[in-house]
């Protein structure tokens, strides 16, 4: 049979000719299923389309109507009636609607064959039952729903509903009775007290009550039959309700909102002695994690009805068994037996104190590091502090000092703030022999710079000299490289007006080979040779200084003490003798001859400082910045006793020293070693090096020229020597000249922006 083609005569179907695809290429506009469902959507036509409104005139049309629907509903429930409920309850709502009850009964028990679980059937059923007031059918349909699902409270509570709605209160106690036997929870007996309470039926609650409390023994029952008897002003039966339930639930009954309720009660009815003793029985007996309420609510009443002893008694035994809860989870938490002790101390006695102190000191700390030491030796110092001021017992706080340091394992290391206390302990005891041995022991077996210098303050302040000067002997034994050692000795020496001795002793620091702060130690040795006034020592210490170190600083101080006048020390007066007027050295008054010449000198230091700051350091511009910045300042100072011509000239010379500050960028490099972009910062051109710069670049274009000559070869003759010496020059010129345009080019582009500083 033939494709292509039309159909021929004995009927065979010949499919048309299949058509090449002209271009295999994607579309420039790509349709997909949701733009052609869009596209169809748009344009629907909307669906007015309204169903007629019928309107029946005969019963045949009533009875085919009915018939319609029927069938509809019936094809509807046989479809999907398992599952969707829904259609069944619209299903009897229509029969209803047409009051044919027969059918909607038979379609409602047609829905609990279904399913008779749902308790949307058996409402819906019922209430249709009611609201026709077809009261027997409705009782049925209450009592099958009930006796098939006991445990839905709606179904009880409306089938009693309806029995207090038709005025049958007996038979509704009996559905009660009925419910009650199932055991329910609280809310259903809950609501059959309010039942008989409605009535007036004290009797019958009551007697609820105790089955009640019987099926259902717990706080919440027993608490609400108090409250019921109190309402009803028989307090003596409220306590017994109380009691019994003590008696009932036994361990149960330890609730905090058990002994509240209780305790509410005796205060309610003006027994606050029986209060009182509810909530120190429930203090007592409930973990204090699940008492907090109540112990806020007995501090409150303690605050109304109590004293101010019973308040304090309250809140220290709920603190002090918060402390003992911590301390067991943790004996070594010093930070919560700090707490306790302070607790305690609050307290005043004197024994239940010592009781904490004795309890927190014998738990040791894990091992001989100081870091697990240092909270718990302050317990000691505390306990001994105690006994000394608040007890009053030296003897006893010496003891608590001895056993302290015995513990302490000094061969590891010490605590200077105990020997030191227990010594002092002895000083207020007047016992300077046993403050001295305890001193002496404790700088024998572990040596610190606190015990030697809290040794050094006792006895000069007992204007003890000598001993002094041993301390301070022993302790620059154990330290030679404490220069602040060095300098306290050397200070009490001056102090004592010993030139000698404290000149010998700031020989002898400075030539250690090691100290913490030299530095220090030569300003002080400087600023002792300068208060004696003696400017050649104070010179020659500068010297020795420089020998050392070159420090911008250094040649600062050495310039100003060389421009200044020195301090003249005080003579005092002999006994017996009269006072010598003062006489001012030479070269230290204040003419201008003698002013002069201090400048003079300070200007050669000035000097000489440039200069090695240049020559030593060349990278360190900006401490010859400051050199000349105070050279500057000192030049200007100095007008009060020179020319103006002379100190403007100063100025200006030193001023053509100062360098130019220019702006510059330079590469960032990053942690791997990249280069991460480019920042800006300051830079100073000294006027020596600006002018270094184009010799180098004259040079440096000479011997370039000289180089090209050679590549070009070929001897000219003395003439040609001349010329090649004329055109030599010009090259240099040139090549000058056109370093200096590379220059000023390379400086644009790197954005340099020069400013006189």
């Amino acid at each position: 049979m033939s494709v292509e083609g039309s159909a021929g005569a004995s009927g065979d179907v010949r499919l048309p000719k299949a058509m090449k695809v002209k271009s295999k290429q994607p579309a420039q506009r790509q349709i997909t299923a949701e733009q052609i469902l869009r596209e169809a959507k748009e344009i629907q036509l909307e669906d007015d389309f309204k169903a007629p409104k019928t309107i029946i005139t005969d019963p045949q049309e009533l009875a085919e109507y009915r018939l319609r629907k029927r069938k509809e509903f019936e094809d509807t429930a046989r479809r999907v009636g398992r599952w969707n409920h829904s259609i069944w309850i619209k299903y009897a709502h229509w029969e209803e609607s047409q009051k044919d009850f027969r059918r909607a009964r038979s379609v409602w028990e047609r829905a609990l064959d279904v399913d008779y679980t749902d308790t949307n059937f058996w409402l819906k059923y019922a209430e249709m039952e009611m609201r026709h007031r077809f009261v027997n059918h409705a009782r049925n349909v209450w009592d099958r729903a009930v006796s098939l699902l006991p445990r839905i409270d709606q179904l009880w509570y409306k089938y009693i509903h309806m029995e207090e709605m038709v005025k049958e209160t007996a038979k509704a106690r009996l559905i009660f009775d009925r419910w009650m036997a199932f055991e329910p929870d609280h809310a259903s007996w809950m609501a059959y007290i309010k039942f008989e309470l409605r009535y007036d039926e004290v009797d019958r609650a009551r007697a609820v009550f105790e089955r009640y409390v019987e099926v259902l023994p717990s706080v919440k029952a027993w608490v609400r039959y108090a409250k019921f008897e109190l309402q009803h002003n028989d307090v003596a039966r409220a306590r017994s309700c109380y009691e019994r339930a003590m008696e009932a639930l036994g361990e149960d009954s330890h609730m905090e909102e058990f002994f509240l309720r209780f305790a509410e009660f005796e205060e309610m009815v003006k027994e606050h002695e029986r209060a009182r003793a509810i909530f120190q029985y429930a203090l007592d007996h409930l973990p204090k994690g699940a008492a907090q309420e109540l112990y806020t609510r007995f501090v409150a009443f303690e605050k109304q009805h109590g004293s101010r002893e019973g308040i304090e008694d309250v809140v220290l035994s709920k603190r002090r068994f918060t402390y003992e809860q911590e301390i067991a989870k943790n004996p070594l938490n010093y930070d919560a037996w700090f707490d306790y002790v302070k607790l305690e101390e609050s307290t005043g006695n004197h024994d239940r104190i010592r009781e904490v102190y004795e309890r927190a000191v014998a738990n040791l700390p894990p091992g001989d590091e100081k870091r697990f030491w240092q909270r718990y030796i302050y317990l000691w110092i505390k306990y001994a502090l105690f006994e000394e001021l608040d007890a009053g017992d030296m003897e006893k706080a010496r003891e608590v000092y001895r056993t302290a340091l015995k513990l302490v394992p000094h061969g590891s290391f010490t605590f200077a703030k105990l020997w030191l206390l227990a010594a002092k302990l002895e000083v207020r005891a007047k016992r300077l022999p046993a403050a001295r041995k305890i001193l002496g022991l404790a700088l024998g077996s572990c040596p610190k710079g606190k015990l030697f210098k809290e040794y050094i303050q006792l006895e000069m302040t007992l204007g003890n000299i000598d001993r002094c000067r041993t301390l301070y002997e022993k302790y620059l034994e154990w330290n030679p490289a404490n220069a602040t050692a060095w300098l306290k000795y050397a200070e009490l020496e001056v102090m004592l007006s010993e030139a000698g001795r404290a000149r010998a002793l700031y020989e002898l620091a400075i030539s250690q080979p090691a100290l913490d702060m030299p530095e220090a130690l030569w300003k002080a040795y400087i600023d002792f040779e300068m208060a004696q006034g003696n400017r050649d020592r104070t010179r020659l210490l500068y010297e020795r200084l420089l020998d050392r170190t070159k420090h911008v600083k250094v040649w600062l101080s050495f310039a100003k003490f060389e421009a200044e006048a020195l301090p003249q020390p005080e003579q005092g007066e002999q006994e017996g003798e009269e006072a010598q007027p003062r006489q001012t050295p030479p070269g230290e008054g204040s003419s201008a001859a003698e002013r002069g010449a201090r400048a003079v000198r300070a200007r050669g230091v000035f000097e000489r400082g440039l200069r090695a700051v240049r020559e030593g350091a060349p990278d360190a511009k900006e401490e010859a910045v400051m050199l000349l910045e105070a050279w500057r300042d000192f030049e200007a100072a100095c007008s009060d006793f020179r020319r103006r011509d002379e100190v403007a000239a100063a100025v200006t010379a030193v001023e053509r020293k100062m360098p130019r500050r220019i702006k510059r960028k330079r590469a960032i490099t990053n942690e791997a070693g990249l280069a991460s972009g480019m920042e800006e910062y300051y830079d100073y051109v000294f006027p020596e090096e600006a002018g270094a710069a184009p010799n180098l670049k004259l040079l440096e274009a000479a011997m370039r020229w000289k180089r090209q000559k050679m590549a070009g070869g070929g001897d000219k003759g003395e003439g040609g020597a001349g010329g090649d010496s004329a055109d030599g020059n010009g090259q240099q010129e040139d090549g000058q000249q056109a370093d200096e345009g590379q220059q000023q080019r390379e400086r644009e582009e790197e954005g340099q922006e020069e400013e006189d500083y």
